[in-house]
């Protein structure tokens, strides 16, 4: 049999190059488990917010969650917590636009647009937010759970 040095060249050539080519520049095919399971927590987050639903937040956060205000206020999971469930103000609206979720072993990097509206309790004053949101999500276990969260006006 004979083999040309022409003939291996491009095969040689396309191996060389996937070698060097980021995995993350290689279109995926799907969105793995780990990305769906994800996207489902933060679905489920979203929807504690509006529901200032303690129950669910509580088990959605890791217990080192650090919580970060476009403000600069920064919140452990209790105050966290306490604060979005307090019901001194309650959600009218809140959507989680363009969400891009990558997964990198076991964690994963949420970012989103967050536009959203409330209404305070106590003079029914509402407020309109508009923020560009980074997520970080940790595996514990089987479950993955909110690590950190910090928020960018725009």
């Amino acid at each position: 049999m004979d083999i040309e040095r022409r003939k291996l060249a491009l095969p040689a050539l396309a191996l060389a190059l996937l070698s060097v080519v980021p995995v993350s520049v290689i279109p995926a095919f799907g969105a793995s488990a780990d990305e769906d399971a994800v996207a489902k927590n933060v679905e489920a987050f979203r929807a504690a917010q509006f529901a200032a639903d303690a129950k669910a937040l509580d088990a959605l956060c890791a217990a080192e969650l650090s919580y970060s205000h476009s403000d600069g206020k920064l919140e452990d999971k209790a105050m966290f917590i306490a604060n979005a469930t307090s019901g001194k103000s309650k959600f009218l609206s809140l959507e989680y636009k363009d969400t891009n979720i990558r997964v990198v072993g076991p964690a994963a990097v949420v970012r989103f647009h967050w536009v959203g509206e409330s209404e305070a309790v106590a003079d029914g004053k509402k407020s309109a937010t508009n923020l560009h949101i980074l997520m970080n999500w940790q595996k514990q276990g089987a479950d993955w759970k909110l690590l950190s969260r910090a928020a960018t006006k725009l």
